[in-house]
């Protein structure tokens, strides 16, 4: 039997973890929609949204057993790097067994039968201990989080609030609206996983027809709710960063910066590029501490594509997919300043075109593209935020400070554009 004092000490986590969620979903974050006049548009997605609710029911309910158990702490350092790393080995093996159950579904031998059930009846077996592992090693990448935050300067007497919490899953996709004749995101809406390229498209096309707006349903890496959502990869890397930057999502949401997430562009752009520009920072910690063998050499923004530039010629040219997406940003922005909208249309498509052929595979890029991509403006360059100034305000005050827990404390009471060119200026 457990003794009184593990009893009250497990129950205070838990009454925390409780008040810290209802905080989190009362307080205006970056998981929470406002209320819209469009929202009668509605009626492509009221079968389809994501139901906030019932996941975050599950998840605090995994992250209670899991907190209540609290096996990391009976493993070394090394062992818990171990447990991560036997992880993402194991996600790589599901990704691989799915991909050879859908080859075998396809396969049109007299053996298909045969080798869609070995494949399944393999699948089934390893996501079943890769599942009870994934407790645990999310455990410990948020531990390693914290430890990373507090050596950082972030806490209370050693505690990091919020308590560093996400689990990985399907997230929902984000539909996007935004007007035709300027680039602004109007309205986000949450939808299941698992839509297909037809029916986003049906979706976007009835909205475009409907009311005459720009609509793009896109997928997201990682969202702020509570515990935060992250999505299944394989890149270590990219999940700490990732881990780190929903956290500061979670954090700045008690302040005014956070709070005014969906006040406007500005505001959701000042979000979004420090939380980038913190998780990047905090995630290249973590590795350099935990995990030095994956430690990058330098740091490139986007992977750079090479494609021949005529048949038999040795001459490679090197694709950039960061400065051509600022040249499409910028000549759209010109195009609707002038009121050409049907011919910035007509150029993102061709835009469009140019991508694919260079190995971008995008679906689509128009109004709600921009609007949404564009909000993430943490490296030089300006990428599809084209000349927009707020991303770059936000790295030069970034510059300003040394640590970035004193960058955080600056500006997580910035309550607007305006006074982040006061405190620059």
């Amino acid at each position: 039997m457990r003794d009184e004092p593990f009893l009250d000490s497990l129950a205070k986590r838990l009454r925390l973890l409780v008040v810290i969620v209802v905080i989190a979903l009362l307080a205006v974050g970056s998981s929470v929609e406002s209320v819209n006049p469009l929202d009668g548009l509605r009626k492509y997605t009221r079968g389809i949204e994501f139901d906030f609710v019932e996941w975050e029911v599950n998840a605090l309910f995994n992250k209670a057993v899991s907190a209540s158990l609290k096996l990391e702490r009976f493993l070394d350092n090394e062992q818990q790097v171990d447990v991560v790393w036997t992880w993402l080995a194991g996600t790589e093996e599901v990704i691989t067994l799915e991909q050879d159950l859908i080859a075998a579904q396809n396969d049109t031998s007299l053996n298909r039968d045969k080798m869609i059930q070995e494949v399944k009846s393999e699948l089934d077996r390893v996501k079943a201990n890769h599942s009870r592992l994934a407790k645990l090693a999310e455990a410990v990448l948020q531990n390693q989080t914290e430890v990373t935050l507090a050596k950082a300067g972030f806490g209370l007497g050693g505690q990091i609030l919020p308590p560093v919490l996400y689990q990985v899953s399907d997230l929902p996709l984000n539909l996007i609206i935004s007007p035709r004749t300027e680039i602004r995101n109007e309205l986000s809406i949450s939808l299941d996983a698992g839509l297909d390229a037809v029916d986003k498209d049906e979706i976007e096309t009835g909205i475009y027809q409907d009311y005459d707006l720009s609509a793009l349903i896109e997928p997201v890496g990682g969202l702020g709710a509570y515990p935060t959502m992250v999505v299944r990869t394989t890149n270590l890397n990219w999940l700490t960063e990732t881990i780190a930057h929903e956290w500061i999502h979670n954090y700045l949401t008690f302040f005014p910066l956070g709070i005014r997430y969906y006040l406007n562009d500005q505001m959701r752009t000042i979000n979004e590029t420090t939380a980038s520009l913190a998780g990047k920072e905090i995630g290249l910690a973590l590795i350099i501490a935990y995990y030095p063998e994956r430690t990058p050499r330098y740091y490139q923004p986007m992977p750079v594509y090479t494609t021949v530039l005529a048949e038999g010629a040795e001459t490679l040219n090197p694709f950039d997919f960061r400065s051509e997406m600022r040249e499409t940003r910028v000549r759209v922005d010109a195009l609707l300043l002038s009121g050409k909208t049907d011919e910035a249309e007509s150029y993102m498509e061709a835009r469009r075109n140019f991508f694919w052929e260079n190995g971008y595979r995008l679906r689509k890029i128009n109004q709600a593209y921009f609007a949404f991509h564009g909000s993430y403006n943490d490296t030089p360059g300006g990428g599809a935020s084209g000349e927009d100034p707020v991303g770059p305000a936000v790295q030069a005050l970034r510059a300003r400070y040394a640590s970035l827990n004193n960058f955080l404390q600056v500006i997580r009471s910035v309550k607007s554009f305006d006074q982040l060119m006061v405190l620059l200026d």
